[in-house]
């Protein structure tokens, strides 16, 4: 029987060995690396090609949200189950919306770790049973009515992770390092994510992410 590769990613070293030894109990699972942070979580993705990567939702450099967009984009096969404290709708959607297919509670008992690691191995959705399930139905029926493309919509892939690191307060420069591309290419983005979003400076475009839901007063606070 293969045996599920997993990547731990976590920022406290006592979290990560608490979830080394949960998995390694189990004889489907195998710890094929750690991380501490949400850049060198996308840079192991790249080099092990773990099946399943168990994230932090906050984590420091770069946050479990944002890892999550540049791991698919990496590693388009991985799956990613996010570790949260939150249990509010609106963060469950987010990580839907970034591409992860897991979300349990820090809360929640062992075994739900377990169960969403192998669910999300098979392609299955898993939330953890405090976390209202009817957010994934919700969720798979607005991806199939594709509504009309506006605001936020309309930026690009790239645009929108431009975007999420500017009203996070991320300097153009660190910006540009985390993506890999140009500090003249990350500007270039920012021009055109004003012009179609109508707005004209960092305080309008940070009002605009609020709005919208990209981020909240209470969104960093795990």
């Amino acid at each position: 029987m293969r045996k599920i590769k997993v990547l731990i990613a976590d920022d406290h070293a006592i979290v990560r060995n608490g979830l080394r030894r949960l998995l390694e109990e189990e004889r489907d699972m195998e710890v094929v690396g750690e991380a501490i942070d949400g850049l060198q979580t996308v840079k192991k993705v790249k080099s092990l090609h773990p099946d399943v990567a168990l994230v932090d939702i906050a984590m420091p450099r770069l946050s479990g949200l944002e890892a999550v967009t540049l791991m698919k984009e990496a590693v388009p096969d991985i799956q990613v189950v996010l570790l949260s404290m939150h249990e509010k709708d609106a963060y469950v959607d987010r990580a839907l919306s970034s591409g992860a297919k897991g979300y349990v509670l820090k809360a929640s008992p062992t075994s739900d770790v377990l169960e969403a690691i192998r669910a999300v191995f098979s392609g299955e959705y898993f939330l953890s049973s405090r976390v209202n399930a009817k957010i994934i139905d919700t969720y798979l029926r607005n991806q199939k009515e594709k509504p009309n493309v506006t605001g936020y919509n309309l930026l690009s892939e790239r645009e929108q992770q431009v975007f999420r690191m500017l009203v996070e307060g991320r300097e153009t420069s660190e910006t540009a390092d985390i993506l890999c591309i140009s500090l003249k290419t990350v500007k270039k983005h920012r021009a055109n994510i004003m012009k179609k979003l109508d707005v004209h400076n960092m305080v309008e475009m940070v009002k605009y992410a609020v709005k919208v839901g990209i981020i909240g007063p209470e969104l960093w606070e795990d």
